[in-house]
């Protein structure tokens, strides 16, 4: 099997949509069909449903819809009973498309009149997001014409066959098309859900949400879906972990390439090669992100001037982290600092 390579588009911060006037917490409904996969309906829940504000309150309200309410059929041997209809998705902040097992042997763009009916039914303005095979879903409904989506790199040629008019990256996790999101397997719905967390509520959040589901709490959508071998079970010979290890306790120094495969005991040619296998970005492309995640921490968590959280972060000077911030979320540190501030002004707080 032929191995994917990473991009390395931009990820946007999405607008947090406008939350209904009569109920505080942002609601995401999360749409199932027959032929569900429970463990992507549960993921939603556990991470939205454990994302809290700094004073305890959930931050997040979700709910289970189908298109027609009742006993809903699973891939495995257990149904669920699925109280809500569509009329959930008339005030949804955020509606969620899992994949379904038909996904998988679709061979047309039909959808079912009452699934048609009740995409049409959520509101404007709402953040529409796929998990896996779920994007079939969206592209049937016409909601990724034009716009950038991934879906499972199994499914890629059948997707690309049926919807043309949308413009597939099947290399990536996740994408975010301006409020229309997509994601690859399973795996790739929690990183796609923990983005629109962190973009909602920033990272310290995120963080908390990851930590007590006991998962990596960022991994950029960019990164390659799936790699040519395994990450080794153990540091040892042709691993990279040590030296990430390293680097990421030494983000503030100026580190080159050479620095980091000597760590490893290889040359750049094989260090580089061994990185991609196990990361699925390069090591400078990797290096940068985790800059950047450090930045964002700094701007959140603490009240250090623009260019110390530049340094600190490694990019030397304000003007180079406002650049790599803005290519990487389009936003400058002051307005990514501003939003993402609790509202007396203090720092974010994090878990333990």
């Amino acid at each position: 099997m032929t191995p994917v390579t990473a991009t390395t588009a931009a990820t946007p911060v999405t607008a947090v949509p406008p939350h209904h006037p009569e109920r505080p917490r942002h609601r995401v409904a999360v749409l199932v069909r027959d032929g569900l996969l429970p463990i992507e309906l549960g993921l939603v829940h556990r991470l939205f449903g454990t994302a809290e504000a700094p004073d305890g309150s959930p931050l997040y309200e979700v709910v289970t819809c189908a298109a027609e309410p009742g006993q809903v059929r699973t891939d495995t041997d257990v149904t669920v009973g699925v109280a809500h209809g569509p009329e959930i998705l008339e005030d949804a902040d955020t509606v969620v498309v899992p994949a379904a097992d038909e996904d998988y042997t679709r061979d047309d763009t039909a959808l079912s009149p009452a699934l048609r009916a009740a995409l049409a039914g959520i509101r404007p303005g709402a953040r529409v997001a796929s998990i896996c095979t779920g994007a079939f879903v969206l592209a049937a409904a016409g909601l990724l014409d034009g716009r950038r989506a991934t879906t499972h790199w199994s499914s890629a040629d059948q997707f690309r066959g049926l919807f043309p008019a949308v413009r597939l990256d099947p290399d990536v996790l996740y994408t975010d098309d301006t409020g229309v999101l997509t994601s690859a397997g399973v795996a790739a719905g929690i990183d796609l859900c923990l983005h629109m967390i962190r973009c909602d509520h920033g990272t310290a959040v995120a963080g908390a949400v990851a930590r007590r589901s006991v998962v990596p709490p960022h991994r950029e959508g960019g990164q390659a879906q799936f790699i040519q071998r395994p990450v080794p079970r153990e540091v040892g010979a042709g691993s990279t972990v040590r030296a990430r290890a390293w680097a990421a306790e030494r983000l503030h120094e100026p580190l080159t390439l050479r620095q980091l495969a000597e760590r490893e005991g290889m040359s750049v040619r094989t260090f580089t090669r061994r990185f991609r296998e196990e990361v699925g970005v390069s090591p400078g492309r990797w290096l940068t992100q985790q800059r950047v995640l450090r930045a964002r921490h700094l701007l959140e968590e603490s009240d250090l001037p623009v260019d110390r959280v530049a340094a600190e972060a490694g990019f030397g000077t304000a003007v180079s982290l406002r650049q790599h911030l803005q290519a990487a979320l389009g936003v400058s540190p002051s307005a990514y600092r501003t939003t993402f501030r609790s509202p007396d002004g203090a720092p974010a707080p994090t878990d333990g």
